[in-house]
């Protein structure tokens, strides 16, 4: 049975590069040192939500911030007590009070947001705490940057919520530097506008992972990491972080097949004489060769391996598991949950340890989790 291992002395040495990067871009403007909150969405990038918080939390990270209710939900469950902010807006009555009832940090970023949670916070007679979410060319959640005079107007009534933090989101910051920059500067007029018109705004941060390693003048009072954590980035590692995660599972069938048979789907592999192969039972959807697309996190990103797997079989780009300490060369294309593996002369058995480097968001969350 396949298992994703997370090593604890690499995921410490990430978040201690990360700590001494955000202390580096210096206080501020409450003359504190950079907050890091940690985004755990995505099953904690695939490290397991409720472990993967709770190592954080051993590791002085004290602020997380979720994508969905049911992630909130499960970290309050877990007996988490720590600030969760939830990053997505809701203008549902039901959803708002389930979050409130939990103390979970709202966002709100439109005038139903924030009449919905007026109402919530009078009936349950408390202080709602909310971060101002506002929208700087991303096309999601948020109050739309340009519509200045809609926001005041909005954020003025605000009877029973508390404005603990205001941000934003960048949507290419990982290769776009000036739509970035652009990005970053329609954020700081708005909220220039806002403290003018004497709308408190909290806390401020918009640097996700890519941004807070490019642009240090950017980290504000806060920092969201989620992907540095991890350590797998789509540009120049410059910090020394560690890939975090690797798949681990045994070797279950060793066979010798003939010269001219056909390895995998879609027949682009024959054997180009008789060959001795290992079948390991892990695959695409065990996050064997599934990359980041376009910093994206939807279930086709998986798929997308059947193009490139084609592709880099004729660039002759091999794909290696490493078998009981040897490097085994995958044979044709990569299956759902198998692959083929030549082993030649090796002295390998059925049982042998067999792992590969994967980005545990794309490992499926059926897959055990194991710490060590």
């Amino acid at each position: 049975m396949s298992k994703l291992v997370i090593k604890k002395e690499d995921l410490k040495h990430n978040i201690k590069q990360i700590k001494v990067f955000a202390s580096k871009s210096g206080k501020n403007d409450n003359g504190e040192p950079v907050k890091i909150i940690a985004v755990v969405k995505g099953n904690g990038y695939g490290l397991g939500i409720v472990e993967y918080t709770k190592f954080l939390i051993d590791n002085g990270i004290s602020i997380f911030a979720v994508a969905t209710i049911e992630e909130a939900l499960k970290l309050r469950e877990a007996g988490i007590k720590q600030d969760i902010i939830m990053l997505s807006s809701t203008a549902i009555k039901k959803d708002v009070e389930t979050l409130v009832k939990n103390d979970i940090i709202i966002t709100i970023g439109s005038k139903e947001d924030v009449k919905v949670a007026n109402q919530v916070g009078e009936e349950q007679k408390k202080q709602i705490r909310a971060h101002i979410k506002i929208d700087t060319g991303f096309g999601r959640y948020g109050f739309v940057y340009s519509n200045k005079e809609e926001m005041i107007l909005t954020l003025k009534d605000i009877k029973n919520i508390k404005i603990e933090g205001t941000f934003s989101h960048f949507s290419v910051s990982f290769f776009d530097d000036k739509y970035t920059k652009e990005q970053f500067q329609r954020f700081i007029d708005c909220i220039e506008v806002l403290k003018m018109n004497g709308i408190q705004t909290g806390m401020l941060h918009i640097c996700n992972s890519s941004a807070f390693l490019k642009f240090s003048n950017m980290h504000l009072n806060a920092v969201r990491i989620g992907s540095a954590f991890v350590g797998r980035i789509s540009f120049q590692n410059k910090i020394g972080l560690k890939e975090i995660g690797h798949l681990e599972g045994q070797v279950s069938e060793i066979k010798q097949l003939p010269k001219g048979f056909n390895i995998g789907y879609s027949n682009i592999y024959k054997t180009p004489k008789s060959m001795k192969v290992a079948i390991v039972p892990f695959g695409y959807m065990d996050g064997i060769n599934v990359k980041n697309e376009k910093d994206m996190f939807r279930t086709i990103d998986k798929i997308r391996y059947l193009v490139r797997s084609i592709k880099d079989f004729f660039k002759k780009q091999a794909l290696y598991v490493k078998i009981s300490g040897e490097n085994c060369k995958i044979l044709g294309r990569i299956g759902t949950y198998h692959v083929a593996c030549k082993i030649g002369q090796k002295n390998i058995k059925v049982g042998d340890n067999a792992c590969f480097s994967v980005n545990p968001k794309f490992v499926d969350s059926s897959i055990r989790r194991e710490y060590r």
